[in-house]
């Protein structure tokens, strides 16, 4: 008896439709995120706040670890008075574009004697033509990491 040739012209269509919407899906579109993948937006201020004298140190603990410091200065050459500061930092890698990625707050160096103490940028703000130097501290940094100097994105400012 002869058999209607329906069944597989519908098995057909289903099979270039899911290889046509796999094409369809698995285009990538410009980044939206130029400078960094992964890493947020920098904040439209942060223009305004240069950060130099980009340092990095290390210091092994008693438990056998090691902490990573990376000090630096940062200026306020805009005309509002910076409350706070929110930064990104990403380790990059190897094999990967980034192998480590944080988020938190800028923290300012208050004292340096006798040991360094930090405070955020709220307890001293940030005036119009003022640099300040910070401090960012690492309990671990990724096997991965390139040993280039980490990017620094300042993603979040608060001001008056």
């Amino acid at each position: 008896e002869p058999r209607s040739p329906l069944p597989w012209i519908v098995a057909g269509i289903a099979v270039i439709g899911v290889i046509v919407g796999l094409i369809v899906m698995g285009r990538q579109g410009p980044s939206t995120n130029p400078g960094g993948a992964g890493l947020a937006p920098a904040d439209p201020y942060a223009v305004n706040l240069p950060i130099t004298n980009v340092q990095m140190s290390q210091a092994g603990s008693m438990s056998g670890g090691q902490t990573t410091y990376i000090d630096g200065q940062i200026s306020n050459q805009g005309k509002e008075t910076v409350t706070g500061i929110t930064i990104q930092v990403a380790f990059h890698g190897f094999t990967e574009p980034i192998a480590q990625k944080t988020t938190s707050q800028l923290m300012l160096v208050r004292t340096r004697e006798p040991e360094v103490d930090l405070q955020p940028v709220n307890a001293a703000p940030i005036l119009p033509g003022q640099t300040r130097e910070f401090r960012l501290i690492f309990d671990s940094v990724p096997q991965d990491w390139n040993q280039n100097y980490p990017e620094i994105r300042i993603i979040h400012v608060t001001g008056k």
